[in-house]
């Protein structure tokens, strides 16, 4: 099937209630270039989104202290805009990250600030119901990021604050008990490193971690729920006081390059080459951004690198050079949207 030249880029945002904080701009995924097709209000900082399977819905976290919540989206793929179906608090605080099942039908987010994971069923009509589980890893955690294993029998989840991947089984379960402790209960990483970001190789053997800060990335090799380390590598190179700003980390469709976004001090993305028989990482280039490169995304077609500068309110878009993974800046910028802080792709229309 060929792959759609435009498609949808869905932008969240630190953004008050009152005030548009998620963003729909028309991609052309050819020439990188962007136009603005909608905006949606009510939801405080949505600063994390998720696309159905289907792409029918989008699931956003929404900030907001101890009433802190998820909430599901109609998407309407003919006009590009968004309807908000309903929400569902997450009996935890500081939700940074949620992910999709919808052939099991759950939601789940990663709460950073209650150092938990909350888990909500997800109705017919792509609406969540209330927490069905609360797992809490107290004290000292800070859950990030939750991401599915390829053969789809396991969840990983970051903890920042105790420096550990957890893994979960995962079964389809009516009463949304969807998850267990794996078997280990988690892999470590080295102490102070501050797990935050992870990826799967597209070949499905290789699993790679950022760490937010101590400025690596950590390889591992992936074989039936097991994580084995192979490497620890530097992303964040420059020397800061105290601890480094590390965030997002993603692999091109092909698998040759891995990039990771590193903040606070020096901006940019460090770019790797992947050895593809190993998965070891080398180091062939470093790309200054905008300020705050919180997170990042690449194409489909994987031309392009969009990144979202959270503290400069830019949206830049890069060449990505398929021989070297070196990147140009194609000067076709988003500068109209505060604080952008998540980009997704809706890739049909």
């Amino acid at each position: 099937m060929k792959e759609a030249i435009m498609i949808y880029l869905l932008i969240g945002t630190y953004s008050p209630e009152d005030k548009a904080g998620i963003f729909v701009y028309d991609l052309n995924t050819e020439t990188g270039n962007t136009e603005f097709v909608s905006s949606t209000p009510g939801l405080a900082n949505p600063s994390y989104l998720a696309i159905s399977s289907d792409e029918k819905f989008v699931y956003a976290v929404s900030e907001s202290g101890e009433t802190s919540s998820a909430a599901a989206f109609e998407f309407n793929k003919e006009k590009g805009e968004l309807t908000k179906i309903n929400k569902q608090q997450t009996q935890s605080p500081g939700p940074c990250y949620i992910l999709t099942d919808t052939e099991r039908n759950f939601a789940m987010t990663a709460n950073y600030t209650g150092g938990s994971v909350s888990v909500f069923p997800i109705d017919n009509d792509g609406s969540l119901k209330p927490v069905s589980q609360l797992l809490n890893f107290f004290p000292e955690s800070h859950l990030h990021m939750a991401i599915t294993s390829p053969d789809k029998r396991y969840i990983f989840a970051t903890d920042l604050g105790k420096d550990r991947i957890y893994k979960f089984d995962v079964m389809a379960d009516p009463s949304g008990k969807v998850l267990t402790k794996g078997e280990p209960e988690f892999f470590a990483v080295p102490k102070g490193a501050g797990p935050r970001h992870m990826v799967f190789h597209p070949n499905g053997k290789f699993f790679y971690c950022i760490n937010e800060l101590d400025g690596t990335v950590s390889g591992f090799v992936y074989t039936a729920g097991q994580l084995t380390n192979f490497q620890h590598i530097a992303s964040d190179t420059v020397e800061h006081e105290g601890t480094k700003g590390s965030a997002d980390i993603h692999i091109t469709p092909d698998g040759k390059f891995l990039y990771a976004s590193n903040r606070l001090k020096n901006d940019g993305l460090a770019i790797f080459k992947i050895n593809e028989q190993t998965g070891e990482l080398s180091s062939v280039g470093y790309q200054q951004t905008g300020i705050h490169p919180r997170s990042f995304i690449i194409t489909p077609n994987g031309k392009f690198l969009l990144v979202a500068n959270q503290q400069s309110n830019l949206i830049q878009v890069f060449h990505i050079d398929s021989n070297t993974g070196l990147l140009t800046d194609t000067k076709q910028d988003i500068t109209t949207i505060e604080k952008p802080v998540c980009l997704k792709f809706i890739t049909s229309k």
